[in-house]
């Protein structure tokens, strides 16, 4: 048996066999800064006396990302005052959030994410707080700093069936009104949702002065469409299903998903929100990456 890397400890198929949430999230945030550590060792010296070398257990709220995308090193900023933040997760637990043909359905990576989140955010003294919704907020879990909180975010998430359809707007005007502080709002979703709602949604959330990150988690089959012989496709949010043969339709498919996806961009573009779509395929670094370096740029 071929030994494993370190960053294919962060893969869904490997973290999938690991059943409590707060173990998983351990995982993935340690082997993410474990490959920090290890990065920050090749390539050219920064050079301005303001800033060091990344050290393992450094305040990951002091990493200068402009340097890192430069250089592909981590630098600390010595002389910034970095406030506690804080952070509200939104995790999407409508029922088509239940498909996928890997190892995780599109929730367990989403409830795999927003745990290696908090528990990041904790380790930190960082605020942080949950929403789950379908039709509307399902569960609301108010912003502490104790790490103890994780295992009240882990419990929200743990007992989470995904159900019912999707509806952005509503939910998101919930969160908007009951935390008006500004923060971070993580949005992980597979967005499928009605995309006039979703970007009313967001637009009111940035308008408040919130920074939003919208993690658009979508499986690979859907990216793909790798169907071939006849094929029943079930709607998880509707009643209805669909006989075909998948090859006539794949050409159509993909026009259709990039439309899409281009729209989704652009709409969260327009609104300064920060996004990215997510393969549920793929290990979890990039998606902490991405995190870290959306959460560097909020200023309380």
């Amino acid at each position: 048996m071929p030994k494993l890397q370190k960053k294919d400890y962060l893969r869904p198929e490997v973290l999938a066999k690991i059943s409590r949430l707060d173990l998983r999230a351990k995982q993935v945030v340690e082997g993410f800064l474990s490959g920090m550590h290890k990065s920050n060792r090749v390539g050219r010296s920064v050079e301005f006396r303001q800033h060091r070398e990344y050290a393992h257990g450094d305040d990951l709220r002091r990493i200068d990302w402009k340097v890192w995308a430069k250089q592909d090193r981590f630098y600390i900023k010595q002389n910034e005052d970095n406030p506690n933040m804080r952070c509200t997760l939104l995790v999407d637990s409508s029922e088509s959030m239940l498909y996928g043909a890997g190892a995780m359905t599109k929730y367990d990576y989403a409830a795999t994410l927003a745990t290696s989140i908090a528990y990041l955010l904790l380790r930190q003294q960082d605020g942080v707080s949950l929403v789950t919704f379908d039709e509307g907020p399902r569960n609301t879990i108010p912003s502490r700093t104790r790490r103890n909180h994780l295992e009240t975010i882990i419990g929200a998430l743990r007992v989470e069936e995904p159900r019912e359809k999707t509806s952005m707007e509503s939910t998101l005007r919930h969160v908007a009104e009951n935390f008006p502080r500004r923060g971070m709002m993580v949005l992980i979703s597979d967005l499928f949702a009605d995309r006039e709602s979703l970007f009313e949604g967001i637009k009111l959330l940035s308008g408040r002065g919130h920074e939003v990150l919208v993690f658009h988690l979508l499986d690979e089959d859907e990216l793909k469409f790798p169907f071939s012989g006849p094929t029943r496709f079930e709607g998880l949010e509707m009643s209805t299903h669909l006989r075909c043969n998948p090859r006539a339709l794949r050409q159509g498919y993909l026009e259709a998903m990039h439309e899409y996806l281009t729209e989704v961009h652009k709409g969260c573009s327009k609104y300064h929100v920060s996004y990215a779509m997510i393969d549920t395929g793929k290990p979890l670094d990039e998606s902490l990456a991405t995190f870290l370096a959306s959460r560097s740029r909020v200023r309380m």
